[in-house]
């Protein structure tokens, strides 16, 4: 009799332990859970909403079990590092040049940007973050290049979210009636009062709430963030600004699984979950209440003035890149080698 039992119970074990081996059972559903990982490389910005999609995303079928394996970084940076052998599922970056190294790499579908949101997968604009109560009462882009203003943004050469802030500030002049002469006399002075120019976005952040300079060129959602973080400081939306359009592409190599993330990040859903974390839904009908961190709960997105945009008013990232940021020859590249603010 205890022969039977102890080969019975022999026997249960080596039934969990095949089950085991074998991935396991939901409890609920009875479909196997999943094991696979989806490798997300991404610039700084975006990291939180990612996050709150993802745990979304696994609340539904096809995202039940998904892990995710992440990297996060300087858009520009994050770009070359898949490219130098990063693993990555998908890539979510702040400007399309970034993607389009991978498409030259033979790592993503020269069709990436072909469906309806046209390859974006968040938006946001440049606004100016200032200290609590605006003390250098600071109103548009024209202050901020008065004397004694000390401004933070980021570098363009690893950043993407400078070369938004670059884009908004040279917009403010040319698509206000400006010359390209006088756009560059402008952003000349503006450099002139940068007193740090970090590695990315958040990094930017990070070095205005630690106390450095008077005004944060900076994402929307990165100051709706920090609000909801418990940080002090107002901001301001100029007059004239612009759609800050961040792409999302799925590798070549990607995971299949890879698709239904994507899809899930273009849905309601998922642009629900950016919209909370202060980024603009990119389609209609998202639901925007209940955003912390916003100026107006009952309107947390107003519209600027003067929205310029990439296909509008710079013609396409291609001819951008290089009129302002090619190493050699590019307008805000020697602007800012003139300054001496780089490192």
């Amino acid at each position: 009799m205890k022969n039977r039992i102890r080969a019975t119970a022999a026997l249960a074990v080596a039934v969990v332990l095949a089950l085991s081996a074998c991935g396991g059972k939901d409890d609920n559903t009875g479909t196997p859970a999943s094991d696979t990982t989806l490798h997300i490389v991404g610039f700084a910005v975006p990291e939180q909403a990612n996050k709150a999609i993802a745990a979304e995303w696994n609340k539904t079928d096809a995202g039940k079990g998904v892990k995710f394996q992440t990297s996060y970084g300087a858009s520009g940076d994050q770009s070359r590092a898949v490219v130098n052998g990063l693993k990555a599922d998908y890539v979510h970056f702040s400007v399309s040049s970034d993607v389009t190294r991978l498409v030259d790499a033979g790592l993503v579908e020269k069709d990436w940007n072909a469906g309806p949101n046209k390859g974006i997968v968040s938006s946001s604009i440049v606004v100016l973050a200032v200290r609590p109560g605006n003390p250098k009462n600071i109103q548009g882009w024209d202050d901020l290049i008065k004397p004694g203003i000390g401004i933070v943004t980021p570098n363009p050469a690893s950043s993407g979210a400078a070369r938004w802030n670059a884009l908004a500030a040279w917009g403010h002049i040319t698509a206000n009636g400006g010359t390209d002469a006088q756009a560059t006399e402008f952003l000349t002075k503006l450099f002139a009062n940068v007193v740090a120019l970090p590695g990315s976005g958040r990094d930017a952040t990070t070095a205005f709430l630690g106390g450095t300079g008077d005004v944060l060129l900076a994402y929307e959602n990165e100051v709706v963030l920090a609000t909801q973080a418990g940080e002090k400081f107002d901001w301001v939306v100029p007059a004239t600004t612009i759609l800050i359009e961040n792409p999302g592409a799925i590798t070549k190599n990607a995971d299949p699984k890879a698709k239904d993330w994507l899809s899930f990040v273009l849905s309601k859903d998922g642009q629900r979950q950016f919209a909370l974390k202060g980024f603009r839904p990119i389609i209609e009908g998202v639901d925007t209440s209940g955003i912390k961190g916003v100026k107006d709960a009952a309107n947390p997105f107003p519209a600027p003035a003067k929205l310029l945009t990439v296909s509008k008013d710079f013609e396409s990232w291609s001819a951008l890149s290089k009129k302002f940021f090619d190493e050699k020859e590019g307008i805000i590249v020697k602007i800012i080698a003139a300054s001496g603010k780089a490192k």
